[in-house]
């Protein structure tokens, strides 16, 4: 199933995305995709549901809004340098470890949003990243039965503001959680969606010019052994965001470096996870 959560900002309705590219809206099986969905075997549910009622439910309109696919996860957490050539292009030493850090739930968007230039901002970058969506409650699992606990996978665009992340002291976690600055989706492709997660192309594009091209056969660390890792210093819940590095080709990586301005449309692309498409504007 692609999972996809649609309407207005908090106001949005779960639905899924049909082989024909259409959405159905499916909030008469399922109130929303989130944490209480994933508890209480929603997922199952509705793929029990779909058969029968499908073709009896409205289709939404292309020009409804999209928003996140998962609503009010309780973590958005993010692997930094995990691709061996983002770590060379940043002069940034390869990690003996996943290096950590959070987002705030706050900079969750939806994959057509757009994304806000932060008052003072001089250095926006861009990171395309695979997503993944904890399905159950996960405390000090083994990496050997970790993709149990995977409800699905998704697009994120880790945006940065690397001044703020490098220069103003401390965590990452200041140039990572302006508000929209972790655009998912535009859904979330269950499992069986992606039978080979480890040879998915990542694209970005600003406008219209290829600036990364990688591949997430690149990853240091695959999708296991991060949800097993993560999970010895912190109880995962239902509906949390792990997203697990961007390969190559940032804008702090280029020569000289270059950074996202007002007005710049940026595109991303990861094949079986969709196209994010973005317009960036100041924040007032």
């Amino acid at each position: 199933m692609k999972l996809v959560r649609f309407g207005e900002i908090n106001k949005e309705l779960p639905g899924v995305l049909m082989e024909d590219g259409s959405v159905i809206d499916v909030s008469s099986c399922i109130p929303d995709f989130n944490r209480e969905c994933l508890e209480t075997g929603g997922l199952e549910r509705l793929r029990a549901w779909l058969p029968e009622y499908k073709d009896l439910v409205p289709r939404i309109p292309e020009s409804v809004r999209l928003g996140s696919p998962i609503a009010d996860p309780s973590k958005i957490i993010c692997v930094g340098l995990n691709f061996l050539d983002h770590c060379k292009e940043l002069n940034d030493p390869i990690p003996n470890e996943p290096v950590l850090f959070t987002k705030a739930v706050s900079a969750l968007s939806g994959p057509f949003d757009p994304i806000e230039n932060p008052r003072g901002a001089s250095h926006l970058d861009w990171e395309v990243e695979l997503a993944f969506i904890v399905g159950k409650e996960a405390k000090n699992i083994a990496e050997e039965n970790a993709l149990e606990y995977v409800a699905g996978y998704a697009l994120m665009n880790d945006l940065s503001e690397r001044f703020f992340q490098k220069h103003r002291d401390g965590q990452w976690v200041k140039g990572k959680s302006h508000d929209t600055f972790a655009p998912l989706g535009p859904y979330i492709a269950t499992p069986e969606e992606l039978p080979d997660v480890y040879n998915l192309s990542m694209v970005t594009k600003v406008n219209g010019e290829i600036l990364q091209n990688g591949n997430t056969s690149s990853m240091i660390f695959k999708v296991p052994f991060l949800l097993s890792y993560i999970s010895q210093f912190m109880t995962l819940k239902p509906g949390d965001i792990i997203s697990t590095g961007t390969p190559p080709g940032v804008g702090a990586g280029k020569k000289p470096p270059r950074y996202l301005q007002p007005g710049d449309q940026i595109e991303q692309t990861i094949p079986g996870l969709g196209t994010q498409r973005h317009t960036v504007i100041a924040c007032l």
